[in-house]
């Protein structure tokens, strides 16, 4: 399996992780809130069964962005962070969707309403979710059944829309 991320000088933020285990099927796109401790060399729970979700829908691989950057266990870290976003974070965000076959929001529902819009637009119209909170959010793969598969979200195609 090929292991890649992008992460900052500094390493506060990773911009992106990649997963490449064949590369005649497109990776999976999985957008979540924040990165934790995975990076080019150790997977962390997450970002195992998101490897889990793609090898079982027949991709070639996982990317993940986030819609916050900074690197933090505990979401509520972003909150204090100067800069939770991340100074490189939309560039990858933009890359990463625009040659997506399938996008995963998986953010759950910590999400700040501001960022979810920011960042909607910039998906496109093929946003899936494996299941929704009450709210309607986007829930975090960690905890699904592996059986879990994508569906249409159908706020991302009202948000998405200018």
């Amino acid at each position: 399996m090929l292991r890649t991320a992008v992460l900052s000088a500094d390493l506060r933020y990773r911009y992106r992780l990649e997963r490449t285990w064949g590369e005649q099927r497109p990776p999976a796109l999985f957008v979540m809130l924040n990165p934790s401790t995975a990076d080019a060399a150790v997977d962390d729970p997450t970002i195992r069964r998101c490897c889990g979700f793609a090898k079982a829908w027949g991709h070639g691989g996982l990317v993940v962005v986030n819609l916050f950057a900074f690197r933090a266990t505990d979401p509520r870290d972003l909150f204090t962070a100067d800069d939770p976003v991340g100074p490189d974070n939309d560039r990858h965000l933009i890359e990463a969707a625009s040659v997506a076959e399938v996008v995963v929001a998986a953010w759950g529902a910590q999400a700040p309403a501001w960022r979810v819009e920011q960042v909607l637009p910039q998906l496109g119209e093929r946003v899936v979710a494996l299941a929704l909170t009450k709210a309607g959010h986007p829930r975090h793969p960690l905890y699904l059944p592996a059986s879990s598969q994508p569906a249409p979200w159908p706020a991302a195609k009202t948000r998405s829309r200018p």
